[in-house]
């Protein structure tokens, strides 16, 4: 596995970690986590990439190996999409697939669903249609962990969320701005994401309300369930072999 840095729309240097050799495959990880958190620590890359896709993991802004700035000016509306339409141009790809968990599904869904990218096929994992329609209120907890960091009791529902910021350091003035950047998917677009798509959740996933749901809105998708929380499911080996399963082998 190799990462590089590339500057993305606004000149923020954005990490991508590569791995394999073959079709491109887009890999965008969860709010507050990293490529290396969602899918190169649990081994899910490499289980892909044996099936013939170079895998390619950005790391968003204010996340992983990338920058944060604090500049309020470098959150402009969407900018997690433009950010992932900036990888795709740097990297001079057109034939490719993409897939996301949470955060990085509703940006692939927001990106797609605009028109804004235009994948063969696509990997939605760990999100519901609350997690689209309903993402102001989802914003509101993550403002409050930032908000409250030090002062969140145990025994709170957010003290694990105001842990993991902890553990990942993520600086929160920078998060904070980015939670501003994310709005609501009106679901009425979701008939725009025509291709074979596949949702993948946790069984006891429930954090971005139903994914059943959200498969039966999408016009050409399947619904795969895995075991797990919606932290828990990305460290078990089921959610990659899902991932790779309905990828498919790829040719040479």
């Amino acid at each position: 596995m190799k990462t590089e840095i590339f500057a993305s729309f606004d000149g923020t240097q954005l990490a991508l970690h590569r791995h394999g050799s073959g079709r491109p495959l887009v890999l965008l990880h969860g709010l507050f986590s990293s490529a290396q958190m969602n899918w190169i620590k649990w081994g899910h890359h490499e289980v892909i990439a044996d099936k013939g896709y170079e895998v390619l993991m950005l790391d968003f802004r204010v996340h992983g190996e990338s920058e944060a700035p604090r500049e309020p000016e470098k959150y402009p509306l969407n900018v997690l999409v433009r950010d992932v339409a900036a990888l795709v141009d740097h990297l001079g790809i057109e034939d490719y697939d993409l897939g996301g968990f949470s955060l990085g599904a509703r940006t692939s869904l927001h990106a797609v669903a605009h028109g804004v990218l235009h994948p063969a096929r696509l990997i939605v994992g760990g999100m519901g249609t609350a997690g689209l329609g309903e993402w102001a209120k989802r914003s509101a907890y993550f403002k409050r962990v930032i908000d409250e960091f030090e002062n969140i009791p145990r025994g709170d529902p957010a003290y694990f969320s105001m842990q993991f910021l902890k553990s990942q350091g993520v600086d929160r003035v920078a998060a904070r701005l980015l939670l501003d950047t994310m709005p609501d998917l009106d679901l009425g677009l979701l008939p725009n994401v025509t291709m074979p798509t596949l949702v993948v959740c946790g069984d006891e996933d429930r954090d971005n309300g139903s994914a059943p749901a959200l498969a039966e809105l999408l016009p050409n998708a399947d619904y795969v369930e895995v075991p797990g929380t919606h932290m828990g499911s990305v460290t078990k080996p089921d959610l990659g072999l899902a991932m790779a399963n309905w990828l498919g082998e790829q040719d040479g």
